[in-house]
């Protein structure tokens, strides 16, 4: 049975993340936060928003996700998991050359891509954190390569272009 309602997603995500937290917050804020970014881009986007890190960080699989939530969904998830590494740097690398060659309508998780890194950087400066803001201003040129499709969502790319830019 496939559901697909930001609710459900919702829900799905909080308990699949469990006790886990972001920053002093529990985990669903930042899955809010994303959402909540991804909403003008519809539903689905708002879905794959809140379930963008449950096969990386939970015990969720992507069969579980697309049992629940359809293939779409599910490929959208794959996409915006990170691929093994042995670092950040090279998880990040892989990342990014998976995301480079999306085209059609997987670019809806490029767009879940782009509210998330957004809603960190947001994270970052209200929490005056430098140490992540330079390590997103490192990754900035090779994640805007990857991930920006011109006129897919421009909005979030010039709030993040200016966040780190420290034009903002």
């Amino acid at each position: 049975m496939t559901i697909s309602t930001p609710h459900q997603a919702r829900a799905f995500a909080a308990a699949a993340h469990g006790e886990q937290m972001y920053g002093v917050h529990p985990y669903v804020h930042h899955l809010d936060a994303v959402a909540a970014i991804a909403a003008p881009f519809g539903e689905a986007a708002v879905v794959t928003a809140y379930l963008h890190d449950t096969v990386e960080d939970t015990p969720a699989t992507l069969a579980e996700i697309t049992d629940l939530f359809g293939p779409e969904i599910a490929a959208c998830v794959a996409l915006l998991t990170d691929e093994p590494g042995a670092n950040r740097k090279e998880r990040k690398a892989k990342t990014y050359a998976k995301l480079a060659l999306v085209t059609g309508p997987q670019e809806l998780a490029l767009i879940v891509k782009a509210a998330d890194r957004l809603a960190n950087v947001r994270a970052s400066v209200a929490d005056h954190n430098g140490r992540t803001l330079d390590v997103y201003r490192g990754e900035h040129p090779t994640f805007r390569a990857a991930a920006y499709r011109p006129g897919l969502c421009d909005p979030l790319w010039v709030e993040l272009d200016a966040l780190l830019s420290g034009d903002a």
